[in-house]
């Protein structure tokens, strides 16, 4: 089915949206790449607990991004839902990214503390940046192509910003620091908040919101306190898991210890119980539940939505393990630190390019096909880094960029989807939260980012690694290695056999795209 010319949107205002995300990235990217090395080898701190701080902050975060999904779905301004919330939460970003990679003169339990807020902090605002900004694309047009497009334009400004901070991150912490990292990674933060708040502002004043929910969703003040009522549905399992695996990541000389056993059972029980709380709630009439409530029944009952989740965090946690090892890869197992910002350059140039295609490579096979092609390559070709030896970073920079052209299309892929599976609430439900539904992508990049974050230092960590302490770093070599390679490769191979049920083809979505557009009148 053709695009028609009413849903189609200027590479003006595709580009001032994909300006957001390149904004957004200079926060992400440059968290996801350097914030756990800071922590281990600027800040001081174990790598234990820079594995307990990121694992708990980003998985409890999760929750933050659903209330900021529901919030900005029942935002009234005459500049739209999402739009203002983007605007208003840049400058508190800007700050906490400059904060976050502050490294005071302090004792370590204190150091470990001040982590702790700016990192909150840094995940919250980006929260009610993002979560609007993810959002906004669902109603930017009705073109389920178009958003396929506009999602490519979107990652192109990401990895662009990305690109940014990755490459860019070295230079000037050496520039800035003269020998000082501490200063370096300051100084350079406060370039790109202030480029953070430039391009935050682009996008507000190029963007328009389109699509508007032809439900009433009712006072803002009553909807809230309706949602503060049932967020132990979302808050027990999440809390649940974090305590799970925070007995997962505690060190040996913790003070007191969770027995991992004990916590895994705990963990079980708690979401056999919500489950079925959450069954009940999905059997009772429909004038028996509350509009939040029914927001939670038609997200938790959406097949495809469940799904996306699912691809989502299992992509996240392919490509967020190797960012997040190249670093330590190129210090301690190359010898090539100054590579770092080379290979990442190279990479997120590869990234830009594969976004912008993606949208076009979708309407010649469809998503799905591109998906499930997109993971076997890549996990294939990131399993191979493996046979490199240390010397062949000729070798390192063709695999990881070959393999990183195909990973570049699952963001692309999985926030496209996302406004496919917001579609399909409204034709089935005859509602539209669009805001929740794309609050998944917030969480998805969290909690998955989180868990790779996690999985990096607990990986370095088993095998003695300790930033501070050079005798400890041969040894973790080879941890290193199995982190470029096959352990994020099994999270994509993973992720296919996922894929094959998704039920949501370029033809079902031609037939839904058209029933709405009937509807909608």
């Amino acid at each position: 089915m053709a695009t028609s010319s009413a849903s189609k949107l200027s590479v003006l205002e595709k580009s001032g949206y994909a300006m957001g995300d390149a904004a957004a990235n200079l926060v992400w990217r440059g968290a996801l790449a350097y914030l756990a090395v800071f922590y281990t080898d600027t800040l001081g701190i174990t790598a234990a607990a820079a594995a307990a701080l990121l694992l708990l902050v980003r998985v409890s975060d999760g929750i933050t991004d659903i209330i900021m999904g529901m919030i900005a779905d029942r935002t009234q301004t005459k500049y739209g839902k999402f739009r203002p919330w983007i605007l208003w939460s840049a400058p508190v970003l800007g700050l906490f990214m400059v904060m976050a990679f502050t490294a005071p003169d302090i004792s370590p339990e204190m150091k470990l503390v001040w982590a702790y807020f700016t990192y909150i902090g840094l995940t919250l605002a980006y929260t009610v940046n993002n979560v609007p900004y993810s959002a906004l694309m669902g109603v930017m047009t009705s073109s389920h192509e178009e958003r396929s497009v506009l999602s490519g334009y979107r990652f192109a400004g990401a990895f662009l910003g990305g690109a940014l901070v990755m490459a860019g991150t070295p230079y000037l912490v050496e520039y800035f620091g003269q020998g000082d990292e501490a200063k370096g990674y300051q100084q350079t933060m406060y370039v790109f908040a202030v480029l953070l708040v430039a391009l935050c502002v682009i996008t507000f004043a190029t963007t328009k919101e389109r699509i508007v929910p032809t439900e009433n969703t009712g006072s803002f003040k009553k909807e809230f306190k309706d949602l503060l009522v049932n967020l132990p549905f979302i808050i027990v399992p999440l809390l649940s898991i974090s305590l799970f695996f925070f007995s997962l990541t505690q060190g040996s000389d913790a003070t007191y210890k969770l027995n991992p056993w004990y916590m895994g059972v705990f963990c079980a029980l708690v979401l056999v119980g919500t489950g079925y709380l959450i069954r009940k709630l999905i059997r009772r009439p429909e004038g028996e539940t509350t509009p939040s409530q029914r927001d939670l029944v038609n997200l938790l009952t959406n097949k495809p939505w469940l799904m996306i989740l699912g691809l989502g965090f299992l992509t996240m946690l392919f490509n967020g393990i190797k960012y997040v090892v190249i670093a330590y890869y190129f210090k301690h197992y190359l010898h090539e630190p100054t590579m770092t910002g080379m290979y990442f350059l190279a990479l997120l140039i590869t990234s830009i390019f594969a976004a912008f295609v993606c949208g076009y490579f979708t309407r010649l096979v469809g998503k799905k096909t591109l998906f499930i092609a997109s993971l076997i390559i890549s996990g294939v070709l990131t399993g191979c880094i493996s046979f490199l030896s240390s010397d062949n970073v000729t070798g390192l920079f063709v695999l990881g960029c070959a393999a990183e052209f195909f990973a570049a299309f699952m963001p692309v892929l999985t926030f496209s989807m996302l406004g496919d599976a917001a579609d399909y609430s409204e034709w089935k439900h005859g509602r539209r939260a669009t805001g929740l539904f794309y609050s998944a992508g917030s969480f998805i990049q969290k909690t998955g980012g989180g868990f790779a974050g996690a999985l990096v230092l607990l990986v370095l960590g088993g095998y003695g690694y300790v930033g501070t302490d050079p005798s400890t770093i041969a040894q973790a070599t080879d941890g290193m290695v199995m982190l470029m390679s096959w352990i994020p490769a099994i999270f994509a191979f993973a992720a296919v056999f996922l894929l094959i049920f998704y039920p949501l083809n370029t033809k079902r979505m031609e037939e839904i795209e058209a029933e709405l557009n009937v509807q909608r009148g």
